[in-house]
């Protein structure tokens, strides 16, 4: 059975980087947790947590609820931007 903790990360409306954390995990157990063959999936990951921090940032300051979109919201936003 998954912790709390593990099942949020899972968690598409909580966690708008499940697909990137999934593929670091996945390149990680694919090449022996040899990290530097998984560098570019950090980088994607560390990029996803960023933009998304820094939108849930911007909603809080402006009493936006909840502070992070759902995934739904997420995935508008982002075809939006091309």
């Amino acid at each position: 059975r998954m912790s709390k903790h593990a099942q949020q990360l899972r968690h598409h409306d909580i966690n708008p980087c499940v697909a990137e954390t999934e593929a670091s995990r996945k390149c990680m157990d694919d090449n022996n947790y040899n990290k530097d063959m998984c560098t570019a999936y950090f980088l994607k990951y560390k990029s996803c947590r960023k933009y998304w921090h820094g939108i849930m940032m911007q909603r809080r300051r402006n009493g936006v609820k909840p502070e992070m979109p759902s995934a739904e919201e997420r995935k508008k936003m982002l075809e939006s931007m091309g």
